[in-house]
């Protein structure tokens, strides 16, 4: 009996331990959002152009890198987060849709993960977006993102 209650204690142990670390961030879908954020914060945006449901690599980069506490920490505190999703099985709203397409062809995407830094400058309804840098997924998980994102966004005009 008492080795069925050490076996169980550490099942529930181990099971806990495995459990993939839940992200409290904040993604934006919606582009007018993300951008009055980031005005309002004086942050860039981070645009991460994924395919949620079939890129592997999407997935790799979120969990190696994305739903780690590190990240989570370095988003909050320098940047605007918003995610362009191209599911192939997950239905998507219409307006979602064509607003990814849009900005997709404006930062001329061609694979998966893309990732852009943009500080938005807005005129009235018009929308410019100032590129900073570019990358994808970095080898090493979080930090190793993380340190590459702060050496595009350390070049910044």
């Amino acid at each position: 009996m008492k080795n069925l209650m050490i076996i169980m204690f550490l099942a529930v142990g181990i099971s806990a331990t495995a459990q993939e670390h839940k992200s409290t961030l904040d993604w934006n879908t919606n582009l007018m959002t993300a951008v009055d954020k980031a005005i309002e914060q004086e942050k860039p945006i981070l645009l991460f152009f994924t395919g949620s449901d079939w890129c592997g690599w999407c997935k790799r980069l979120q969990a190696e890198a994305f739903y780690k506490p590190e990240f989570e920490k370095w988003a909050k505190e320098n940047v605007v987060l918003m995610e362009l999703d191209f599911p192939r099985r997950t239905p998507i709203a219409e307006e979602t849709r064509e607003q990814n397409m849009n900005l997709q062809r404006m930062f001329g995407v061609r694979g998966y993960p893309t990732i852009w830094f943009v500080n938005p400058k807005k005129n009235g309804t018009e929308i410019n977006f100032e590129k900073i840098g570019q990358t994808g997924y970095v080898a090493g998980g979080a930090n190793a993102w993380i340190a590459e994102a702060n050496r595009i966004m350390s070049v910044q005009p």
